[in-house]
């Protein structure tokens, strides 16, 4: 079955109801501060205006005064035009409408669309993120954490309890059939017959078949040892009723020790000639399980005979029963967690740590996986910066932007008025040189 690849649920249009911000950060503090930088950008322009009154008054009577009255009339100017531009920004200057002031409130919208779209251009792009990602060393980092024993408990501990939840989930018909068809389904689509050719074969490559026949061989004997009188019994009830006792002991003695002899002397002789027949007789019992047909059927046949007992049919339920209930007891709190996985966690972020080459892969995989995730779906990135930023209130979006920036572009008020205090010095030296 192929998948469908990935695609997004269509965004839904929200509607643009008020939404509340994020709070601002030590509100108090930088509403105190902002309060204070105003004074003092409102105050130099209160100086400047004195300052140009006063030289008003004087500048007929002393002639140097004109200096002084060029240079406040420029700074009060400029802070003026400053006061106007940065207030301009937040709210009505004077809470008169003038047209294109109260930019934030009056154009949040617009604002979102451009800071969206200057995220997507210039932070989710694959570039930007893969380097970034890359410098990480996230790769070094899971490997650190990983080889930690106490996070490697912590991790083997939450993967079986895990496991244990999954495991009580499933029901236990749906998992004896999972379990049968993992396990006896599998084994039901193997030929039995070339595979039991080759476990043979890889006997007979180091003469372990030989050892096979010493133990058959023992067997044998012992069989012979432990059914004497049972053969005794079976000669006489073969042998005529006119045949004496003494004639049938001699007859047993005869056939158990000549049989006893050969597997002796075989047992002793490494090149005893039915041990070469014993050779040739399973290479060609190899042959025909690789070849004939009828002895691989009969290898099918005897390989469902043994699937399909009852034995087999219950070993699925065991197997599972046996899984679930270890991992129960694994899942207990205060039990440890399997320490072979403890060891395997370990171990991998022990390898992660020593490869460079192993790091270097996994970094480069996470910052492309990322990377191209991040790239393929930022504009839904650009859209909820826009449908959210649309959603606030203007004018209180406005007021937490000033809280952030407002001190600052203070500093702006104030540099106006110095350098438009500055701007006038100089246009009137100007006139005079001119």
């Amino acid at each position: 079955m192929t998948l469908a690849p990935f695609q997004p649920a269509p965004t839904t249009p929200v509607a643009p109801s008020s939404v509340p911000l994020p709070e601002v950060r030590n509100e108090a503090i930088k509403a105190a501060e902002l309060a204070s930088m105003k004074r003092k950008a409102t105050g130099l322009l209160f100086v400047a205006a004195v300052v140009f009154l006063v030289a008003i008054y004087f500048e007929t009577r002393y002639a140097w005064v004109t200096w002084v009255r060029a240079g406040a009339e420029a700074a009060m100017v400029g802070g003026l035009a400053d006061w106007f531009a940065v207030t301009a920004l937040f709210r009505y200057p004077l809470g008169i409408p003038i047209p294109h002031t109260a930019i934030i409130p009056t154009r949040k919208e617009r604002i979102a669309r451009i800071l969206a779209d200057f995220f997507e251009r210039n932070f989710f792009t694959r570039e930007v993120l893969a380097e970034r990602l890359h410098q990480l060393g996230l790769a070094e980092r899971l490997g650190s954490w990983l080889a930690s024993p106490e996070n490697s408990r912590a991790i083997a501990r939450t993967l079986v309890k895990a496991a244990a939840g999954a495991a009580e989930a499933v029901p236990e018909d749906a998992a004896r059939a999972f379990v049968d068809r993992s396990i006896v389904g599998r084994l039901r689509g193997i030929q039995a017959g070339p595979v039991a050719a080759q476990a043979i074969e890889g006997l007979m490559t180091g003469r372990r078949h030989q050892e096979l026949l010493d133990r058959l061989l023992g067997v044998v004997s012992q069989v012979l040892e432990k059914n004497e009188e049972f053969i005794r019994q079976r000669i006489g009830e073969e042998s005529p009723w006119w045949v004496p006792d003494a004639a049938e002991q001699k007859l047993y003695e005869k056939v158990v020790g000549a049989v006893e002899r050969t597997l002796e002397a075989i047992a002793l002789d490494p090149v005893h000639p039915l041990r070469g027949q014993f050779d040739v007789a399973l290479a060609d019992f190899v042959e025909r399980l690789k070849t004939s047909p009828g002895t691989i059927e009969r290898a099918e046949e005897i390989k469902e005979d043994i699937l399909g007992s009852p034995a087999v049919l219950d070993l699925s339920a065991k197997l599972w029963g046996d899984v679930r209930a270890a991992l129960s007891r694994y899942a207990e709190e205060g039990s440890e967690a399997p320490p072979e996985l403890e060891r395997a966690i370990q171990s991998f972020g022990a390898t992660v740590l020593a490869d460079a080459e192993l790091r270097s892969r996994i970094d480069k995989a996470v910052a492309g996986a990322v990377a191209g995730l991040a790239e393929k779906h930022r504009s839904h990135v650009g859209e909820l910066i826009t449908e959210t930023v649309s959603r606030w209130d203007g004018a209180e979006t406005a007021r937490r932007l000033e809280l952030q920036v407002g001190r600052d572009l203070q500093y702006v008020r104030i540099n106006g008025t110095l350098v438009g205090g500055l701007v006038g010095l100089l246009l009137h030296l100007l006139r005079q040189v001119l």
